[in-house]
């Protein structure tokens, strides 16, 4: 049994990854900026210890990671769920607004992780699952801003699993494409204030229309992704990237031939660039 801190466990990823842990006879710390929204499953548990966060505020990840601390003797697997999405062209979307996203999707989730890792280096074990986004490796119109987010988790992920190795601490993060769960509502996504009609009927405003399509009816199931995810965390050796659900199989699939593409077409001249001298 081992000890899980979920961000953003109230609804959506959050939610379903803490019932898969707790059905796999875990102990977890359920955090959400309002813990009374928690339902009422996870507040009749004896091994849940819910927890008010904002992971935009340090005070309160200070607070969370010290009561889990003290409450549960430590912590094994960090769950970096809390985020939401914005909608918009580029050219659209204000300073404020992706700042105001920046700080919730990354800079949350490395001032979280920061507060854990002590806890972990002294164990001498952990495991840190951030949840990323099919968006996340490859950039889609109409969520530049979204994207630009869930690349920096991709590449915080990547280099953690690298930089903590010596301390026995490893890093996977989760891409999931489309699933069932919330962050398609008003709740989770927000759309740029400003519109320029200039985009209508371009690839950027036509992912505005596949919300209100999609909502509620996308093809993922979060509670059988959720099992995966625990599933996948239990195994003594975590994957990099877990790409999750069809979708993202598929679309990670033709960006790895994309890739391959781009590399073949310029990769004599690119490597013609070194130093003639050059070992």
């Amino acid at each position: 049994m081992s000890t899980w801190f979920i961000t953003g466990a109230s609804r959506g990823f959050g939610l379903q990854i803490a019932r898969a842990a707790l059905a796999g006879g875990e102990t977890v710390v359920v955090t959400a900026r309002n813990p009374d929204s928690l339902p009422d499953d996870l507040k009749r548990s004896g091994r849940v210890l819910g927890l008010a966060l904002d992971v935009t505020r340090s005070e309160d990840i200070t607070r969370a990671v010290e009561a889990a601390v003290g409450r549960c003797g430590g912590i094994d697997v960090l769950v970096n769920n809390a985020g939401r999405g914005l909608l918009g062209a580029l050219e659209e979307i204000t300073d404020a607004e992706a700042r105001s996203l920046f700080d919730l999707n990354v800079f949350g989730l490395i001032n979280v992780t920061r507060a854990v890792l002590p806890v972990m280096r002294a164990a001498g074990h952990g495991k840190i699952v951030h949840i990323g986004s099919r968006s996340g490796f490859e950039g889609e119109p109409g969520v530049s801003m979204y994207s630009a987010s869930k690349f920096a988790v991709a590449g915080i992920s990547e280099a953690l699993s690298a930089e903590l190795a010596p301390f026995g601490i490893q890093s996977m993060v989760v891409e999931p494409g489309v699933f069932r769960t919330d962050f398609l509502d008003g709740s989770s996504l927000s759309t740029a204030a400003h519109r320029i009609p200039a985009y209508d009927g371009t690839p950027a405003h036509d992912a505005l229309d596949w919300i209100g399509q999609a909502n509620h009816a996308q093809l993922g199931d979060p509670a059988k992704g959720a099992a995966l995810i625990h599933e996948v965390t239990c195994q003594d050796k975590l994957p990099t990237h877990l790409a999750l659900g069809r979708d993202a199989i598929e679309r990670r699939q033709v960006k790895i031939g994309q890739l391959q593409d781009d590399l073949t077409a310029w990769q004599t001249k690119s490597t013609a660039t070194a130093h003639a001298d050059a070992v």
